[in-house]
């Protein structure tokens, strides 16, 4: 594990773009592609999820509401309303966290998703970034983050590693007088939430965010939520405009909170384990080839290394596949791709523009 203090003259920071996100490679023409750049469940969101939200239509000339949405998520979760806040998707929390918060030595664990670290910069604190390695399967070392952080950052399971950090590793990161945030957006996608440390009270200074975006497929509705000691909520909230979450995304959330609709979370956290599981099998086959999957993976995508990934990306976007690149991602360079869990059928379709794509590449 290594230290790299980022500054804005860092050449590191001017290599890696940390506003580019999986959606940059579906604009334009990325209609025609079948998409395994984005982490958003397929399919979704249900049709018994439309329905709610299309009911909450008729209340839109009414201000948005948003006890009730609350309180179904501090009950999912056990805690009491002061420990919850909505937010406009997970990544609103991030601008609250950097805005709010009295912040002097922030520390982001990388790689990661970078919105956490892009929402500090434009705050105006300068970060410190704790890298850690391939050679180590992307783990945590609690000990690789300075002493000195009084807010550190860092993904579970892990965007786009896929790496699931045990809680007990995250939770030895508390300190006193330190915030502790761990971005949950993609744990419901795993099965029975182990590692979760949502619904924690024992651990100081600990901020969890989650997302309904990723599993009911509405990123474009914009709703998540943060979980943390009551002060803290305050804090956030203070610094949130009036009536930040919408009546349709409130409804959303209520409704993703309903016994029947954690069911079938769970259910397609399995399946997702199912299908990533072929698509990891599939992509052993490259092996000979100089493909590297990161294992184990525990989220709705796999990281891959592979040789001229730069122009197996180009060549799989010509046979109708989008991919995420990992160069944007602090600790990765342009080798890296991130994959997407899909269906076994569409793995399959993948798998077969893969092994065109690595030939072509390899010319």
């Amino acid at each position: 594990m290594h230290t790299d203090r980022a500054h804005d003259h860092d050449p590191t920071d001017r290599a890696h773009d940390l506003r580019h996100h999986g959606d940059a490679e579906l604009r334009d023409d990325g209609a025609r592609l079948i998409d395994l750049a984005v982490n958003v469940r397929a399919d979704t969101p249900p049709a018994w999820l439309r329905g709610r939200i299309a009911g909450s239509l008729t209340g839109l000339a009414a201000y948005p509401d948003g006890r009730a949405a609350r309180a179904a998520v501090a009950a999912r979760h056990g805690l009491p309303v002061e420990r919850v806040l909505l937010t406009a998707g997970a990544a609103e929390a991030f601008v609250l966290l950097a805005r709010a918060l009295k912040v002097r030595q922030p520390v982001v664990v990388h790689p990661q998703f970078t919105e956490p670290e892009a929402a500090l910069r434009d705050a105006g604190h300068s970060v410190e970034r704790v890298l850690l390695r391939e050679a180590d399967g992307f783990r945590l070392d609690p000990g690789a983050v300075p002493e000195d952080a009084d807010l550190v950052v860092i993904g579970n399971p892990t965007n786009p590693t896929s790496v699931l950090h045990p809680a007990d590793a995250i939770a030895r990161l508390a300190r006193p007088g330190r915030t502790l945030v761990v971005d949950e957006a993609f744990m419901d996608a795993v099965p029975g939430e182990r590692e979760a440390l949502a619904g924690r009270t024992d651990v100081p200074g600990l901020v969890v965010l989650r997302s309904l975006t990723k599993t009911w497929g509405l990123a474009g509705l914009r709703i998540g939520y943060v979980l943390a000691a009551p002060e803290t909520i305050a804090e956030l909230e203070r610094a949130q405009p009036l009536w930040p979450v919408s009546t349709p995304a409130l409804a959303a959330a209520e409704a993703c909170m309903d016994s029947p609709a954690l069911a079938e979370a769970a259910h397609a956290a399995h399946r997702i384990a199912a299908d990533r599981a072929h698509l990891v099998a599939g992509l052993a086959e490259f092996a000979p080839d100089g493909l590297h999957v990161v294992e184990p993976a525990e989220g709705p995508f796999v990281l891959i290394r592979v040789p001229n990934a730069v122009a197996v990306r180009r060549h799989l976007r010509d046979l109708g596949f989008a991919v995420r690149r990992g160069d944007t991602f602090p600790g990765l360079d342009e080798q890296w791709l991130r994959l997407a869990v899909r269906d076994r059928s569409t793995v399959n379709r993948f798998l077969q523009a893969l092994d065109q794509a690595v030939t072509l590449a390899g010319k």
